[in-house]
């Protein structure tokens, strides 16, 4: 699944979605030590530490998704959409290339600068308090243009800079990308989820990923303006896909036990981070991240053991709470669920929009009020408990995923922004044989215009490294907080 031949001069890989004829370019790209790198970032972070075989890498997504792109120029191709030979290379690198920027353990460690560590949560503190929030972490898809166009071996491989910087333009959604070719990398069809849903559903060994891929690729089409969309008679494959998703959020990557453990790694890394001490040489902000990844010596090593390597030095640590955390880690000795609120709710209209009161935002009130209470009381330090709220998960992705409780600090550009990439995520159809496709949310008999609107979030809180009579007692202490 998704391995590369090692038999020089052999341009086939088989992937997960059937032979791949790669050409001399791609074949280059493949072959260099920036995109090797990607065989050590697994797919998943730390989801192997619940699903044993889940330790697929974004190597193997990659290809898979550049598998997608075939289809895709084959369908833009068979609707009499002109694409030259140069334009259908350079969609194909975008869609091989798309994950060239992720950070070890992907979005773990990309999205350290929205930590909120206990005692902030206790105390409400927001991230604007934070010192190194006027420079956070680049996205990874900012991370993938700076690869793309400043590592030597891919620029050469791609065919030189200006060359790079079209494709990394394009998989990095910029607004100097070619609008029509932008519009076939990203379409509704979203070639990455197709791609690791399928994949992350088999290497888990649970069924909600296996979507009927080969009946929507063989459904889609593409209109005069190069908009990809489906044809109407599709809708059913559609919900599966979007039912799929969520699924896979509720039962994969929401796992009570690997989010636990990935949000202990990031309370680790952001502690060692404060600590700004040269024994972790965490990027402290973006200018680090930036810096480190476009040195050629520095990120064939900004992989997941960057970060193995600081947890196992942290078992070590003169700071007991760090040393705790690591161990925990280290001896796949999870934080102990302590009490868990699942919310199926209507989503906030936007970003600016109150929270609601429900069970989880009475839930999260009451450990903030209490939190510090029961630390005294039970005689377990404070740090050692976690609170954390998953991402909204919505089955109709027009949704923006807006964390609504931090809108003072977000510029309106951002706001914006993030609404305009739920309305480009939203699957288009063509209704009634129409000529440009319509947002799946226009079919009115279907499931997602019903559910769309509702998002899946669960809060929790845990705590790390007690034993079981200790568990219980602070599972009493907690059960009645916001019931």
């Amino acid at each position: 699944m998704g391995c590369l031949s090692e038999i020089a001069g052999k341009l086939i890989v088989d992937s997960i979605h059937g032979d791949i004829h790669l050409n001399p370019c791609e074949v280059r790209v493949i072959g260099t030590a920036s995109f090797q790198r990607l065989r050590r970032l697994k797919q998943l972070a730390m989801a192997q530490m619940v699903y044993p075989n889940a330790t697929h890498t974004r190597f193997a997504h990659s290809l898979g998704v550049l598998g997608m792109m075939v289809r895709i120029i084959q369908v833009a191709q068979e609707n009499s959409i002109q694409l030259s030979h140069g334009e259908q290379e350079e969609l194909r690198l975008a869609a091989l290339l798309h994950d060239i920027g992720h950070y070890p353990y992907s979005h773990l460690m990309e999205k350290l600068d929205d930590v909120k560590l206990v005692e902030e949560f206790v105390q409400d503190r927001n991230r604007a308090e934070q010192a190194y929030q006027p420079d956070p972490y680049p996205d990874h898809e900012e991370v993938g243009q700076l690869i793309a166009t400043s590592q030597r071996d891919l620029v050469e491989a791609i065919g030189g800079a200006e060359r790079a910087k079209r494709v990394a333009d394009l998989f990095a959604r910029t607004q100097a990308a070619d609008p029509e070719l932008s519009k076939l990398v990203h379409s509704s069809l979203d070639l990455d989820r197709m791609d690791y849903l399928l994949r992350d559903s088999r290497a888990t060994g649970v069924p909600y990923g296996c979507v009927d891929v080969n009946y929507l690729l063989n459904n889609l089409r593409v209109s005069p303006s190069k908009v990809v969309g489906f044809r109407e008679k599709a809708v059913p494959a559609i919900e599966h896909l979007l039912l799929a998703r969520f699924f896979m959020h509720r039962v994969v990557y929401f796992h009570k036990t690997t989010y636990g453990l990935e949000e202990i790694c990031r309370q680790l890394l952001r502690r060692l981070r404060d600590r700004r001490s040269k024994d972790y040489p965490i990027p402290r902000n973006g200018a680090e991240v930036r810096k480190l990844v476009q040195d050629e010596k520095r990120l064939p090593e900004f992989v997941d053991a960057f970060v193995d390597e600081m947890v196992r030095k942290a078992v070590s640590d003169e700071d007991w709470t760090i040393q705790t955390l690591a161990r925990c880690l280290v001896g796949r000795t999870p934080p102990k669920l302590l009490k868990e609120v699942l919310v199926y709710e209507e989503a906030p209209a936007s970003r600016h929009e109150k929270p609601r009161s429900h069970a989880g935002e009475l839930f999260r009130r009451e450990c903030r009020s209490r939190l510090e209470g029961l630390a005294k009381d039970s005689e377990v330090d404070l740090r050692l408990f976690v609170w954390c709220k998953t991402k909204g998960c919505s089955v109709g992705d027009a949704v923006p995923q807006f964390d609504i409780t931090e809108a003072a600090t977000m510029p309106q550009e951002q706001i914006q922004a993030e609404a305009a990439e739920a309305g480009q995520k939203d699957i288009k159809v063509f209704i009634d044989d129409k000529t440009e496709p319509e947002s799946i949310l226009k079919v009115g008999y279907s499931l997602v215009k019903r559910l769309a609107r509702y998002e899946f979030c669960a809060y929790r809180l845990y705590v790390v490294g007690q034993e079981d009579g200790k568990v219980a007692q602070l599972r009493q202490a907690v059960k009645d907080w916001a019931d």
